[in-house]
């Protein structure tokens, strides 16, 4: 569908109120936009988190998904009081992968943002990755070392291995990123039907920066800053994690050499969890 930002109406300008309701999402006073926006978030026993999450999202948005990875705390029975029109989604695998990916395959939005529960992400800059998608991108990918971006959450150690994949891939895929594993990024829904997403750990992010460039995709970072997991620990391990995201840049350039031609569609005719 074509998308594009227009001056919101002011009620003298209305004369079709509820046409206009119905097709337009008031971002600020003067902004607004056609397209439905939805938020994925794969949570395992994040309750204590999901108020600052929650409480940063936009009113403006479309739908909430909030995957859950079969938390044994009140992950889901909190999301439901924070945003009483939730779509939880009971996650049937394991991992951050298996969990995005039946996230999407439950989005009705036309847009489709990646936010994580920890509390480090700022759900009002989801108004900035929206304004690069509808001003012509096909991805935006959040960047924390983009210019106006930053973060609090990560070690030297963190620092120079993302350097290194991020330089691996752009000079592999002919990528300019300066961010690679950075979870919070958004893009058009039809992107789904360019690439094939199969994998299910952390490594996703960079399966899914490495195939939107291999698809000849528009990409526009936006910059982000990444704040400190509120509560609990994070599983994220360096060392095993980084080996991960390694192994998928060299697979994804053997493939590349090897065969010269689109990855097969990503599908949602399978069950993905039950959402309710």
């Amino acid at each position: 569908m074509s998308s594009f930002l227009r001056p919101a109406a002011t009620g003298q300008e209305m004369t079709e109120p509820s046409r206009i309701a119905a097709q337009y999402r008031a971002i600020t006073s003067h902004l607004a936009i056609t397209p439905p926006v939805s938020v994925v978030i794969p949570a395992m026993n994040e309750a204590e988190n999901l108020p600052y999450v929650f409480k940063t999202l936009p009113e403006w948005i479309h739908e909430v998904v909030l995957v859950d990875g079969n938390s044994t705390d009140n992950t889901v029975d909190v999301a439901r009081e924070l945003w009483p029109d939730v779509k939880v989604v009971k996650q049937v695998g394991k991992g951050k992968g298996d969990a995005l990916i039946s996230g999407f395959a439950a989005c009705t939005g036309d847009i489709i943002v990646m936010v994580d529960a920890d509390g480090s992400a700022d759900g009002q800059e989801i108004v900035s990755y929206v304004s690069a998608l509808v001003g012509g991108a096909d991805f935006a990918k959040g960047s924390r070392f983009a210019n106006g971006g930053g973060t609090d959450d990560m070690t030297t150690i963190r620092r120079l291995g993302n350097w290194a994949l991020c330089t691996l891939v752009n000079r592999k895929f002919g990528a300019r990123y300066t961010d690679l594993c950075y979870g919070y990024n958004a893009f058009w829904r039809h992107c789904l039907d360019k690439i094939a997403l199969d994998c299910t750990g952390f490594e996703i992010e960079t399966l899914i920066n490495i195939r939107v460039v291999k698809a000849g995709l528009k990409v526009q970072e936006v910059p982000s800053h990444e704040y400190n997991r509120i509560h609990g620990v994070s599983n994220l391990n360096a060392v095993r994690d980084g080996i991960r995201v390694l192994k998928v840049i060299l697979k994804e350039k053997s493939l590349a050499k090897s065969a010269r031609r689109r990855p097969a569609p990503f599908s949602v005719s399978v069950p993905r969890g039950e959402a309710s």
